[in-house]
């Protein structure tokens, strides 16, 4: 594994935010997708992982999704996504804060 700078990302923004940001979805069986494409109307998500899983939430702070990614509680990658593994290196060396002094 190579030594990876870490990456801050502000905790506290909504899930629009932080999927756009990370491109990973964590699903409630444990693993972790990779997302083609999220789009945003009103206060939802229609969130296309490469899998072929279309589906829509929303875009909360403190949805169940927003946590599982900001406290890395899935660790198993989606087989069928194939997600490479120095984008799983880099979400592994991601920093969430809760101040925006590391922000860049």
């Amino acid at each position: 594994m190579r030594n990876l700078e870490k990456r801050y990302i502000f905790k506290r923004q909504t899930l629009f935010a932080l999927v756009d940001k990370v491109k990973l979805w964590a699903s409630r069986s444990g693993m972790l997708h990779g997302v083609k494409s999220v789009v945003k109307t009103q206060d939802m998500l229609t969130i296309t992982t490469h899998c072929g899983l279309v589906f829509t939430c929303r875009n909360s702070k403190n949805s169940r999704s927003a946590r599982w990614l900001r406290n890395r509680f899935c660790k198993e990658p989606c087989p069928k996504c194939k997600i490479p593994s120095w984008k799983l290196e880099k979400y592994s060396a991601t920093v969430f804060t809760n101040s925006k002094k590391h922000i860049v």
